[in-house]
């Protein structure tokens, strides 16, 4: 028998991501060979595939154990597996097809062996302390709140349209190629979120994370025209400061989201309808901006952001644009980071380079205690795009990212598409490739201006979502809630999920749940971020422990199915779990009835 487990520290020590220049022991179990085997653990450099860069011999270590160490000197991605050779025939030792950690499987074939990851970084970074254990919510600025007391629009946009009442739902005005030829408001707007601070303190709410603020000709504002202005129809500079003064009163902070990828055909650096005065990139080549775009038949066909003639793409090689956004306290972030702004979370951060990245994140450094987010829908540590693997969470890039894959398994578990354990392996794998503070912190999100309403995705089942909500503010990570999810506001994808909020139609017991369960996070100190978590499953319920330094520990499970479970210790996948909190776990929860869609702390 051979085995190994990349989760157990007894198998691999260091749990996880490694700082470079870190030792790491290895350690696979061999049993029931006659002759002592030759062991060794085999470890390739990411995009170094012809030759290994270490193959380590591995020592006996008492009857079945076989020991070494590894210690990467650079930050990146290795991958490893073990190779044991035996008088009859050589094997390997990798993880399970998918790349999982955990509990691996033998192959016979070199070809077929599927490798561990290890994830090395170029240094931790230090997470703001305000960041660490705040709750977010996510504004869609046109769709949250009317501060006016007339309740009138400000600056209203030419061709545009205006909802007649608050409870219309939202529609796009086509033309017959698609595109969106008027663009609706509700008139959302600085004044309006500032003069509803008091709900969101009540409701626990620490921390805003606003859609685009800046000058735009649409109602999302990804289509930047100026981003050193504030929209019109949102109001002036001089409200930005206002309502950013008085979230800070309130105790509160607040991120930007920052669209550096493309901006709007519609723009002062773009400018194709000359909207601006001064010459844009389409209207002539000695535009300070043509740099910044890439054309292929001067000036009607440019490289735009997924075709979209309306978002022409950034040059990722300009580096006027990258000091004009990141180039110290007159670039864009330095500009309203100055103001006050607490951080910014960059939209598709995939489609900005690293070293852009890291320009920006060097740039926020200058100032304290401000945070850098990316928006990323997959696992973040193995990420390759544009044939480029990404290195922007391995230290001094992002502090955290969208944690959609944690979304994913989520309504994937309330859903029945996956099985508890299935969620397990795949929360801990995630666990075990993500920087620390990056797992610790991550920006988690059930809901957001690009998905479904999450009542809508679970069929709007109330049980489910009271479900969802337990496990997404009892896990690990800096939750954002996406503006009505907390009162059970529904809709499909865009534009149906940028409903305004139902001021006066609320569902208060959902509201009621999602209040407790903030409050519960934030006084108990076994569910705050710098608490471990440790994940098992059984059959058809899911369990995980949340621990503190000094032992202390809640035990929280879930039954994500529509009928009563009786928990059974003998089938459970608890690769996660340290064998002596196994035992005090599994001593607490046998036999324990869970009743459908029912959540327990014990």
């Amino acid at each position: 028998m051979i085995s190994y487990n990349s989760f157990a520290t007894t198998d691999k020590l260091p749990f996880g991501a490694v700082l470079h220049g870190t030792t790491i022991t290895f350690t696979l179990n061999v049993a029931d060979v006659s002759v002592p085997p030759k062991v060794q653990l085999v470890v390739f450099q990411d995009e170094h595939w012809a030759n290994p860069i270490a193959q380590v011999a591995l020592k006996a270590n008492g009857k079945t154990a076989y020991t070494g160490q590894f210690t990467p000197q650079e930050p990146g991605l290795y991958y490893y597996f073990f190779e044991i050779q035996t008088a009859e025939k050589t094997q390997y030792y990798g993880c399970i097809n998918g790349g999982f950690g955990g509990v691996g499987q033998l192959y016979t074939d070199r070809t077929n062996v599927q490798m561990y990851q290890l994830t090395v970084m170029a240094q931790i970074d230090q997470i703001p302390d305000w960041y660490q254990d705040a709750v977010f919510y996510h504004i869609f600025v046109d769709r949250f709140n009317n501060g006016n007391a007339d309740g009138h629009v400000n600056n209203p946009k030419p061709n545009s349209f205006i909802y007649g009442t608050h409870q219309d739902l939202p529609y796009y005005v086509k033309n017959t190629k698609g595109d969106i030829v008027r663009w609706d408001f509700y008139g959302g707007n600085l004044l309006g979120i500032e003069k509803k601070l008091p709900y969101l303190q009540n409701l626990g709410i620490t921390a805003l994370y606003l859609s685009p603020i800046f000058e735009a000709r649409s109602n999302h504002r990804y289509d930047t025209g100026d981003y050193l202005k504030i929209d019109g129809v949102l109001g002036t500079l001089a409200d930005f400061e206002h309502f950013l003064n008085a979230v800070h009163q309130a105790g509160m902070h607040v991120i930007l989201d920052g669209v550096f990828n493309h901006v709007g055909a519609d723009s002062r650096y773009f400018n194709l309808y000359q909207t601006y005065e001064s010459n844009g990139a389409a209207n002539s080549k000695q535009s300070p901006f043509y740099d910044w775009f890439t054309f292929k038949d001067y000036p009607a066909d440019y490289e735009s952001w997924w075709g979209v003639l309306d978002l022409p793409a950034i040059n990722k090689n300009s580096s006027s644009f990258h000091d004009f956004i990141a180039g110290g306290d007159h670039s864009v972030t330095g500009y309203w980071t100055n103001l006050g702004v607490d951080g910014w979370r960059l939209d598709v951060a995939d489609e900005l380079s690293d070293q852009f990245i890291y320009k920006i994140r060097q740039n926020l450094d200058r100032y304290q205690d401000k945070v850098l987010i990316g928006e990323v829908w997959e696992d973040a540590s193995h990420k390759v795009s544009y044939d480029h693997r990404r290195h922007y969470i391995e230290g001094g890039g992002l502090e955290a990212v969208m944690n959609y894959p944690l979304r994913q398994l989520l309504l994937d578990l309330l859903n029945q598409k996956i099985t508890p354990k299935d969620m397990a392996l795949q929360f801990m794998t995630l666990k075990e490739n993500y920087p620390a503070s990056v797992f610790r912190y991550n920006f988690n999100n059930i809901g957001s201006h690009d998905t479904q309403r999450v009542l809508t995705a679970l069929g709007e089942d109330k049980a489910k979502l009271h479900l969802i909500f337990q496990l997404f503010l009892t896990l690990p990570g800096v939750p954002c809630i996406y503006y009505g999810d907390e009162v059970g506001l529904t809709g499909d994808v865009d534009p149906d999920n940028r409903r305004y909020y139902p001021w006066g139609h609320e569902d208060l017991t959902i509201k009621s749940w999602v209040k407790d369960l903030i409050e519960l996070r934030q006084n108990d100190a076994l569910f705050k971020n710098a608490a471990d978590c440790f994940v098992f499953a059984g059959v058809d319920w899911l369990g995980y422990v949340r621990q503190d330094k000094s032992g202390a520990y809640h035990i929280c499970l879930a039954n994500p199915t529509d009928h009563s479970e009786i928990v059974k210790v003998d089938d459970v996948a608890t690769a996660a779990l340290p064998a002596e909190l196994w035992q005090k776990v599994r001593s607490t929860i046998a036999g324990v009835t869970l009743g459908a869609y029912e959540f327990k702390i014990m």
